[in-house]
């Protein structure tokens, strides 16, 4: 179960990392219309309650729902599985990592690019070649923070994925169930071996932002 949830943070995070950094960058670097809203989308799920986020997954991704349905046709289950597991990390993951992602590329001197392209370079390769390297750090810290993130989810996963042993337990479904049950000893275990984890990911985090930082 505690390597179950390892596995399914780092999946969550993989996810999520290049649909977030594009987010971030046209977040950090571009002006369009409809920037607020999707400002305000994108950071939806870090103010709501984990249980209401959970709540719409189970509606998007149910049998009845408008994804659930059309993915149960081609023999694709999402409820109750742990590609419902998944997929609530990242969505609980996601507006962290763009948060810090976007601070990364706000922090990259426009002059660099700019010189890029009196050079002659594309946007493309101003991009890969300037603005990600010098973002990386950020990014990477972004990520930690979104895999610490995802490791200790809870009220979103209940309700699209549920608790059943072997299949989508995780540390923190686990450790509720304990305490329904009276067992506070095997609870404090995962709880112990949960903070020590996110810990050691959110310490990694902070040095890396320090060292972008400078």
């Amino acid at each position: 179960m505690i390597l179950f949830t390892i596995e399914m943070a780092l999946l969550a995070t993989a996810l999520l990392l290049v649909p977030g950094t594009l987010i971030a960058w046209l977040l950090a670097r571009r002006a369009w219309r409809g920037k607020s809203l999707v400002e305000t989308l994108v950071m939806l799920p870090l103010v709501m309650p984990p249980v209401a986020t959970g709540l719409i997954l189970l509606q998007l991704f149910g049998r009845r729902g408008p994804i659930g349905a059309a993915l149960h046709r081609i023999g694709i289950d999402v409820v109750f599985t742990w590609r419902a597991v998944i997929i609530a990390m990242t969505v609980m993951a996601f507006p962290l990592f763009v948060r810090t992602a976007r601070v990364a590329f706000e922090h990259v001197s426009r002059r660099y690019e700019e010189i890029a392209r009196t050079l002659g370079a594309s946007e493309t390769r101003v991009f890969f070649t300037i603005t990600l390297p010098l973002a990386s750090r950020g990014i990477v810290a972004g990520a930690v923070i979104a895999f610490a993130r995802a490791l200790g989810e809870f009220g979103a996963t209940i309700l699209v994925a549920g608790n059943i042993p072997g299949r989508t337990s995780t540390i923190a479904t686990s450790i509720y169930t304990l305490v329904q049950l009276g067992d506070d000893r095997a609870a404090m275990s995962l709880l112990i071996v949960s903070v020590v984890i996110a810990f050691g990911a959110i310490f990694a985090s902070e040095l890396l932002l320090r060292k972008a930082r400078a």
